[in-house]
């Protein structure tokens, strides 16, 4: 089983996503020592912004083959200015292809991509969650959910670190019970 496993958070060792990705990760390779791991960085080896020959490829990038041959997707994500970081967005970019990932119909869009189980590590600053004040400013989750289901992934795992900008105990306490509960996860039989 292969394990695809994307961090792209800027913030480096001080990364909650990152921590969280990790222990995800590290809890999958636990329940299944002979998981294969392929781990991305889009800080360390950034993809560029989106261009017309990547879009018009359409035998896909590198990116998309390694997507594809994943069962078992981890994605490290912080929450910059209410959505995805824009690395993330461009590797999106070159996984959301038709014809790979997904086809059109009259019916509407069809994913190409589902069977795969998907655990998202997700920080946030501040508290976005459902019933929160600022619920309707959070388009990380959405996002994801959203781009995830298009493609034919359906209910991927989050495990969410937020409130880490309100102070050091409040960080400290989110990321540590993010980190626990991702201890708990495995790949469902």
């Amino acid at each position: 089983m292969k394990l695809l496993h994307i961090d792209s958070s800027i913030t480096g060792e001080n990364s909650a996503s990152r921590a969280v990705s990790g222990a995800i990760v590290a809890a999958l390779r636990a329940a299944d020592p002979s998981l294969e791991v392929v781990h991305r960085d889009l800080v360390a080896e950034p993809l560029p912004h989106l261009t017309l020959d990547v879009l018009g490829n359409p035998e896909g990038t590198p990116e998309l083959a390694e997507f594809l041959a994943a069962d078992v997707l981890v994605i490290g994500a912080a929450m910059y200015n209410f959505t995805i970081p824009s690395q993330l967005k461009a590797w999106f970019d070159r996984v959301l292809i038709a014809g790979k990932t997904f086809r059109y119909t009259a019916e509407g869009p069809v994913g190409l991509a589902g069977g795969k189980k998907v655990f998202i590590a997700l920080a946030r600053g501040g508290y976005y969650g459902d019933g929160q004040p600022a619920a309707a400013v959070e388009h990380a989750e959405t996002y994801l959910r959203a781009v995830l289901g298009f493609v034919g992934i359906q209910d991927p795992v989050f495990v969410v670190a937020e409130g880490l900008a309100i102070d050091a105990d409040t960080r400290t306490k989110a990321v540590a019970a993010a980190v626990e509960q991702a201890g708990a996860l495995a790949i469902p039989a």
